[in-house]
């Protein structure tokens, strides 16, 4: 594959990931605020293939790397997070109600998101959507390098 193909199937890649999640959001699966930041890097890695075939360099097919690698990573924590490995943010998770007082409780249930990241609404072969974000976007982060050591 030449440098411009890589480039385009890293970039569609990122488009194809968006849409799922569009598509996923129209069938009724509301995003939490991790998943909403999973999509930003995929819009700029998108924008970045674009902008590489009217401009084909090598920085910017880092730049594809490190956008497909953000939400890769981004997507590892969400998936962590999900699987209780470790706490997330307090603005889309809950946390320990072991010794709260029955007013501290009801505080956090009136304060808590729409949509808690902290919880699996959806998995293929046991692994979440935000695993499956993970795992395809770092492979897509492996692309854009391959673009970027590939010769014009």
């Amino acid at each position: 594959m030449s440098r411009t193909q890589i480039v385009i199937t890293a970039a569609g890649g990122s488009a194809l990931l968006l849409a799922g999640a569009f598509i996923f959001q129209l069938l009724g699966y509301a995003p939490c605020e991790m998943c909403l930041w999973q999509r930003w890097p995929h819009a700029a890695a998108f924008l970045i293939g674009a902008l590489f075939l009217m401009l084909p360099s090598r920085a910017l097919a880092l730049l594809g790397a490190l956008a497909a690698a953000t939400t890769g990573l981004i997507g590892v924590f969400h998936a962590g997070v999900e699987q209780k490995w470790w706490e997330g943010p307090t603005s889309c998770t809950s946390g320990d109600i072991t010794n709260l007082t029955p007013e501290q409780l009801l505080e956090q249930i009136m304060t808590a998101p729409m949509v808690r990241c902290d919880e699996i609404p959806w998995a293929l072969a046991g692994i979440s959507m935000a695993g499956w974000n993970a795992i395809i976007s770092l492979f897509l982060a492996g692309l854009w390098i391959a673009a970027a050591r590939r010769s014009a």
